[in-house]
């Protein structure tokens, strides 16, 4: 069995641009190819508590000790509630890989945060701390606690549906049931 055979998948809910507060977040757990569980928790729309969050949900979750590796899609939840990967793997004691099928236009990341997000010049040196997007098995990749190799791997292992490996892809598919009302996916 692979060193990464036991993976959560996480993304949020769809929620309307104008709505304020929590978003549902959504961890799947995934043991080799096969769906285990659902996790789920909340975060703060452009909030500063994603790290916590996911910390929490995944750590006192019945999958937390044989999960080797959690996987999202992008760095942020809920706007730009942005998630310190290093942060988050030391705690967890687990490899964190970010993923997305296009590079980021990061000058556009960068002055949204700096110029439109409260505490964006915080969330601006965590995207900065995870390192720039690396192309990786046909995605782009930020990655903690796991080198480009074994990147590569467990996503050509995982990607079975597409390019999006399997605990990112059905994570979506499940947090797109917890849409904020007035939400279009």
């Amino acid at each position: 069995m692979s060193l990464f055979s036991h993976v959560i998948g996480v993304d949020d809910a769809p929620f309307p641009r104008a709505h304020r507060g929590d978003v549902p977040i959504v961890g799947v757990a995934f043991a080799g190819d096969r769906l285990e569980g659902v996790l789920s928790a909340k975060v703060r729309r452009d909030g500063a508590n994603a790290t916590d969050a996911l910390a929490s949900m995944i750590s006192r979750s019945r999958f937390a000790a044989h999960t080797r590796l959690v996987m999202m899609e992008g760095i942020a939840l809920a706007g730009f509630n942005v998630v310190d990967i290093h942060d988050l793997a030391e705690r967890l004691g687990m490899a964190v890989l970010v993923v997305s099928k296009r590079a980021p236009n990061v000058p556009a990341v960068r002055h949204a945060l700096l110029e439109k997000v409260p505490g964006g010049a915080r969330k601006w040196k965590l995207i900065e701390k995870a390192g720039p997007m690396e192309p990786c098995a046909d995605l782009f990749i930020q990655r903690a606690g796991l080198d480009m190799q074994e990147a590569a791997a467990v996503i050509r292992r995982l990607a079975v549906h597409g390019r999006l490996p399997e605990p990112v892809r059905v994570a979506h598919l499940v947090a797109s049931t917890l849409a904020v009302p007035g939400a279009i996916d």
